[in-house]
């Protein structure tokens, strides 16, 4: 069946199009005047730091100069025509990169529980005493602004040398980060759960365990991955102070000029990463998945 649309006239339409015409006009006015205001502050940013292009494009070679050396064993070979020599120190390096992943491990699921137990009361829907959510809040914001690797500083003058300094500084610093985000997916939750909990008389503990903890969970999951992942390549630059793993041997390896150490510790560390990266990345994606189709 044919239906027929009317079509107002064309002196009814004119004004409408005009009135269009210049909405989108400053529409585009709005979005280039936003851009300039960007690109003036980009400019403005640099010469305030003194960032200067040139010094990158006259001392580009310099760049690209060390990393054709990294590829090069002492004789001057490439390293790929040597495995055994590139790699001299594969099981002292592979003993340093698992101690680096166990590092990171320890250091996210610490970090994780305490991220957990701040959710709640550093959420505005969960918390309704103001001062303790204040209070939770500048607590996490201390513990993620600080580097991580000024915590890792402080613990190795304090402790020593070794494992627990980096531990301790990677656990912090991913406390107060996933404190944050978690806080965040608790406040944009269903309360529903929450009010029928509470309408029965259960308490504050018992509201978050069964009302808010089953609708965060693939989520909190989901970023201690994805921190897991982070705290691999941060626990290899805190071994660069002494606090263990990996780092060490690659900080003294490019101070002492060992380029193809080097290259060949950072393959190591590369491939380790990204191997991490695609197992974590596919549980995320099927705990998305789960959480979609729940």
């Amino acid at each position: 069946m044919t239906r027929l649309v009317p079509i107002a006239p064309s002196h009814q339409i004119a004004p409408l199009l005009d009135v269009y015409g210049e909405a989108a006009a400053a529409k585009r006015r709005r979005l280039l005047l936003g851009l300039a205001l960007v690109v003036v502050a980009f400019v403005i940013a640099g010469l305030a730091a003194e960032v200067r292009p040139g010094t990158l494009w006259h001392k580009i070679g310099n760049f690209t100069g060390y990393f054709d050396r990294l590829l090069k064993l002492e004789d001057g070979a490439r390293v790929w025509t040597d495995p055994r020599e590139w790699f001299w120190g594969l099981t002292r390096w592979g003993r340093l990169l698992g101690e680096t992943l166990l590092i990171a491990y320890v250091a996210t699921l610490s970090g994780v529980v305490v991220a957990v137990a701040a959710a709640a009361p550093a959420s505005r829907n969960m918390m309704p005493l103001a001062l303790v959510r204040i209070v939770v809040r500048r607590v996490l914001e201390f513990c993620r602004t600080v580097p991580d690797i000024v915590f890792a500083l402080i613990f190795v003058a304090a402790f020593g040398l070794g494992a627990l300094p980096g531990v301790l500084a990677l656990a912090i610093h991913t406390a107060g980060a996933l404190g944050k985000l978690f806080a965040e997916i608790v406040e944009n939750i269903e309360m529903g759960p929450v009010e029928g909990l509470a309408s029965t008389g259960s308490g504050w503990l018992a509201q978050v365990r069964f009302g808010v903890i089953p609708q965060v969970l693939s989520n909190f999951t989901s970023y201690a991955l994805l921190r897991f992942e982070i705290n691999v390549r941060g626990a290899t630059v805190i071994g660069f102070v002494g606090a263990g793993g990996i780092g060490e041997d690659l900080i003294v390896a490019i101070r002492k000029f060992f380029y193809s150490d080097v290259s060949a510790i950072l393959l190591m560390i590369v491939a380790t990463v990204m191997l991490i990266d695609m197992v974590s990345s596919r549980v995320r994606h099927r705990l998305l998945a789960m959480e979609s189709r729940g």
